[in-house]
């Protein structure tokens, strides 16, 4: 990857106080422990497209790999977006990264994202095109949608504001190159916006931490109990604005999962979540994911759980 940009040094944040996080729950029964759910009972953001509902539900999302095409290439290297931050505010001085997950155009180059490449403990496609809703409202446009008022809300509030992408290349980045913007950023806090493609009935959002990971070219050691605050202090206020319950069907009613075969969180070497928003699969849940209003209210959560954790 080549990342011309200058980034300052990120200033040192205040100690964490996860006695304040805890707090932030807001009646999100054991979020203070971490959510449960396995990887292998679970299809993560990593997932391809789900074209169709699936037809007996279950608990395990339906994002599918995408068949192959022709003439596989690696993505072209970009610089990340980076936005100006305003002159003064409660988060000047900090560097938040936001990763919209998938690419719009991915279906369009499913050889390329085939790819396989290195996640530290295995190796894994470079991408996936993620689901949609069945009135094709893809996740990919979801999550740029919410990173755009994210990063609006994060900008005003001072903050130096990275994403990984802005619709200014064919395809990808790869989920390891995704991992690497954060970390050439320093970044004070990472997180990737997704929406899941679960069966109906299984509704709610959840958020997903990093595992104690050690192999490879990952370790998480450094991250775990930052990126735990982080995402306790994201689900909390996630529910305050959105006013969506946690994941029926994941995370054991916490609104957090931990999961160790994403390269995004294996690979990070700076504070980093995945929010799955809502199932995209589930009429109700999307209603609200192709609400331009609910999606503020989703980018307001995400912005003051960001906001919570890097204030300390």
């Amino acid at each position: 990857m080549r990342h011309d940009e200058s980034l300052p040094p990120t200033p040192r944040r205040r100690p964490l106080r996860l006695a304040a996080a805890a707090l932030l729950c807001l009646g999100l029964a054991g979020c203070g422990d971490g959510g449960g759910g396995t990887a292998a009972a679970q299809a993560g953001p990593s997932g391809g497209a789900a074209t169709t509902p699936p037809a007996t539900p279950s608990p395990a999302p339906t994002k599918a790999a995408p068949s192959p095409s022709k003439s596989p290439s690696r993505p072209p290297s970009k610089a990340p977006s980076k936005t100006p931050p305003a002159p003064d505010g409660p988060l000047s001085g900090t560097t938040v990264v936001i990763d919209p997950g998938h690419n719009p155009a991915n279906h369009l180059h499913t050889a390329e994202i085939n790819r396989q490449v290195d996640i530290g403990t295995g190796h894994k496609e470079c991408d996936t095109t993620g689901t949609a809703t069945n009135g094709g409202y893809a996740e990919a446009e979801f999550t740029l949608d919410v990173a755009h008022r994210l990063r609006t809300l994060l900008r005003d509030q001072g903050a130096t504001v990275i994403l990984t992408y802005d619709r200014d290349r064919a395809f990808g980045p790869c989920v390891d190159e995704r991992a690497r913007i954060g970390n050439k950023a320093h970044a004070d806090a990472v997180v990737s916006i997704h929406a899941d493609g679960s069966a109906v009935g299984n509704r709610g959002f959840h958020v997903i931490l990093p595992a104690s990971v050690r192999g490879g070219g990952a370790d998480t050691s450094k991250i775990v109990a930052p990126s735990r605050d982080l995402g306790t202090r994201i689900a909390g206020l996630f529910v305050r604005s959105t006013g969506s319950s946690p994941s029926n069907y994941i995370g054991g009613k916490t609104g957090l999962d931990v999961r160790k075969d994403l390269g995004g969180l294996n690979l990070s070497t700076v504070p980093k979540v995945f929010i799955e928003c809502g199932n995209m699969r589930d009429p109700e849940d999307a209603a609200l994911l192709t609400d331009p209003g609910w999606r503020q209210k989703a980018a307001q959560g995400i912005a003051d759980g960001i906001s919570s954790y890097l204030k300390g």
